[in-house]
């Protein structure tokens, strides 16, 4: 079956078949998940405010669920996504469609699924255009061009990463990195498939750059061009005139790029950002595409590769474009940043271990020190319908103990316990979340952190441990770029405010999967307003069934606590 896309009235229809297809890279064929038989998958094409309905058929070998990142999805929690979360997984042989609300986005968002390590191989961009009757906030370009930078794994993933959380073994590393699913001219039997883009002279382009890595941020750029990043996650910012980006996994951006360079043939080159400290074991390949000038010239031997892609280890780069991030804030683009806050959270990213009670240990993840377990029925359906026993209220606003959480002499046996724990916030809340990076068993590093429903204000960052007299006193307050994905700067922290207007069920998660993988994670639920028109809609008349989690077969608890039993498994 082929993409369909009707669009009526601002209504756009689409069918998504999963199905396992046969891909060549790296020298050798293999089966895997896609949708509609493509990687990345299809592109889907809206204007600010429309509204999409995307069938899903799932003809593969387990469930998986699809999650439109960055859509606010207002009022609409049953079409977020999240396995176990929202939904539980459309199981093989069945299909179930999503109402996918568009509202104040406008740009670059993405697609993927939202079921362990599925999202590999089923992702895509969407493309978000201005209203009917307006424009950009920048001269129209010429073209367009969509960029997803993924990973890719030789063996089979989901089999692999079943495997080692079973195993408590290390998580699959990526054998190569794509640029819209070809590794490029550097890797092994790739030279002739390197994705190509053509262009003409003195034009200008906006590029759509996703970041579907799976645990991994990337530096890009482009060999000999100048770059202007005006938009981010769905948003429009201040232009950013850079030779390079750095971008986290889950972050989309919107970059103009001007052919104006002598008539030739240009590397579009990635490469891993490593944050981590003393770690070697990343991919150091650079996946590659090419920019190529239409025109009457001699073909270069071999394309220009862009001397001004920051190495590796560049730390000072990463950070300084991160911190020129600054939202448009003008009266066609206003924001509405909170002043009064009305819920306060300081939430620590530790990576530790747990232990069972057969004396057995995992590796483990957490917010503040909760690691989270997924129930058995979905926390949406558990809560809509007034469900006992498969969550508790009680996720902490603290962490248990305080102590120097950036030094280099921190506890390395921060022992975490599981628990489905989730964080209830009124109606027009206003919250601000500080989260606090850890060296906690020597690895700091950056996470990128994700809210689904929302986009929140970054009003400040800033390395060590925060102190809530001096570090609000620098909260950018004016102009903070909008965001639903940014990094915990490594050794650092990250302060964030929205206003909890949507009511649902909105995972929060570090979006490298490994850690997503070992629990770091909680969900907010958003209570109804007043109205009708400020409460959860109705669930659809289908919602897939629940089956046991993978994760809450792992082992089952009693958390007295958090008034929480046995998670009943039948």
């Amino acid at each position: 079956m082929v993409l369909s896309c009707i669009a009526q009235d601002n209504v756009h229809y689409y069918d998504f078949v999963l199905r396992e297809s046969n891909f060549t890279r790296l020298c050798s064929t293999k089966s895997m998940l896609t949708v509609n038989d493509s990687f990345p998958g299809p592109v889907i094409r809206v204007n600010k405010g429309d509204r999409v309905y995307v069938n899903v058929h799932n003809q593969g070998y387990y469930g998986v669920t699809i999650h439109w990142h960055g859509v606010k999805q207002p009022r609409n929690p049953w079409s977020d996504g999240p396995e176990y979360i929202t939904q539980c997984p459309i199981e093989p042989g069945s299909n179930f469609t999503y109402e996918v609300i568009f509202s104040r986005e406008e740009g670059t968002l993405w697609w993927h699924a939202h079921s362990d390590w599925t999202r590999a191989t089923v992702h895509g961009a969407i493309v978000v255009y201005p209203a009917a009757g307006t424009t950009y906030p920048f001269p129209e370009p010429d073209g367009e061009e969509v960029l997803v930078l993924a990973s890719w794994f030789e063996g089979d993933v989901y089999q692999l990463v079943q495997e080692a959380l079973q195993t408590a073994s290390e998580t699959p590393q990526s054998d190569a990195y794509t640029i819209n699913g070809q590794p490029g001219d550097f890797c092994s039997c790739s030279n002739g498939s390197t994705y190509r883009r053509l262009v003409d002279h003195g034009k200008t382009y906006i590029l759509r750059v996703v970041n579907a890595v799976m645990n991994a941020e990337l530096f890009f750029a482009i060999a000999q061009h100048n770059l202007t990043v005006v938009g981010m996650d769905g948003a429009y910012i201040k232009p950013i005139a850079t030779s390079y980006i750095m971008i986290s996994p889950g972050q989309s951006m919107d970059i103009l790029v001007t052919a104006n360079q002598s008539l030739g043939h240009y590397y579009m080159a990635a490469r891993q950002y490593d944050n981590v400290d003393q770690n070697d074991n990343y991919d150091k390949i650079n996946a590659t595409a090419i920019l190529q000038y239409r025109g009457n010239y001699t073909p270069p031997s071999s394309p220009s590769f862009p001397t001004n892609l920051p190495s590796y280890e560049d730390f000072s780069a990463a950070t300084n474009f991160t911190q020129s991030l600054r939202s448009l804030a003008n009266e066609e683009y206003p924001i509405d940043v909170p002043i009064n806050i009305t819920t306060r959270m300081y939430v620590t990213a530790v990576m530790n271990a747990i232990v069972y009670p057969n004396n057995l240990s995992n590796l483990a993840s957490s917010l503040n020190n909760v690691s989270w377990a997924n129930p058995t029925t979905d926390i949406l359906l558990a809560y809509y319908r007034n469900m006992s026993g498969f969550y508790t209220t009680d996720f902490p606003d603290w962490p248990p103990a305080f102590f120097n959480f950036t030094g280099e002499d921190v506890e390395s046996n921060v022992i975490t316990s599981k628990g489905t724990k989730v964080k209830v916030v009124n109606y027009n809340e206003a919250v601000e979340i500080v989260f606090q990076g850890t060296t906690v068993y020597n690895a700091p590093e950056d996470h990128p952190m994700h809210l689904h429903g929302y986009s929140f204000y970054v009003v400040g960052m800033g390395y060590g441990n925060f102190d809530n007299e001096t570090d609000p006193k620098g909260f950018n307050l004016v102009d903070p770029p909008e965001l639903n994905t940014i990094s915990i700067p490594k050794k650092g922290w990250l302060a964030v405010r929205f206003i909890a207007n949507n009511p649902g069920v909105w995972f929060w998660h570090c979006h490298l999967d490994k850690h997503l993988s070992w629990g770091m994670e909680t969900v907010f639920i958003v209570k109804n307003g007043d109205t009708p028109e400020t409460s959860i809609r109705d669930p659809p008349t289908y919602l897939p069934p629940c089956r046991d989690s993978f994760d809450s077969g792992l082992q089952e608890f009693d958390d007295s606590a958090g008034k929480m039993h046995k998670l009943d498994k039948n």
